[in-house]
């Protein structure tokens, strides 16, 4: 892993970097769904005819964030939310295995077992997927 300039933040204390790796992780999921889900949701409004799926804030964050992950993964790297994570579990002390309950579960979700490789060739279809929708069901970039 290549250390990153805003390490500087990682605690030194062992149980305040536990339940923060906890914490990542739990973040990490929230933006899992966010992605997958707010997908699934714009596609089901468009053939549903969901107004609100056009909402600016919703899509730009949606497709920001998106292309964030493929861009990060394209270029061979790790999510920054998992190598936080795995680092405040090295100054912990703990493996995976051994976190709390949501810890445990929220990383084996977050974390499938796939190359790097695999994973950035899904994320950037993912991210296609995100930029056609745009296309499919169209955003209201401007008020109304």
């Amino acid at each position: 892993m290549t250390p990153l300039i805003l390490d500087s933040w990682l605690p030194r204390d062992p149980q305040t970097a536990l339940v923060l790796a906890d914490a990542m992780v739990l973040i990490h999921f929230a933006v899992v769904i966010f992605l997958v889900g707010g997908e699934f949701l714009i596609l089901a409004g468009r053939a549903l005819g969901w107004r609100w799926i056009g909402n600016r804030w919703f899509r730009g964050l949606h497709l920001l964030i998106m292309l964030a992950v493929a861009t990060i993964a394209a270029m061979g790297e790790f999510c920054p939310l998992t190598t936080w994570e795995n680092e405040l579990r090295a100054i912990g002390n703990q493996p995976i295995d051994q976190a709390s309950f949501l810890g445990h579960w929220a990383h084996r979700i977050v974390h499938v077992e796939l190359d790097l490789q695999t994973l950035s060739v899904c994320y950037v279809l993912f991210a296609l997927l995100v930029i056609a929708s745009a296309f499919m069901a169209p955003v209201r970039w401007r008020r109304v």
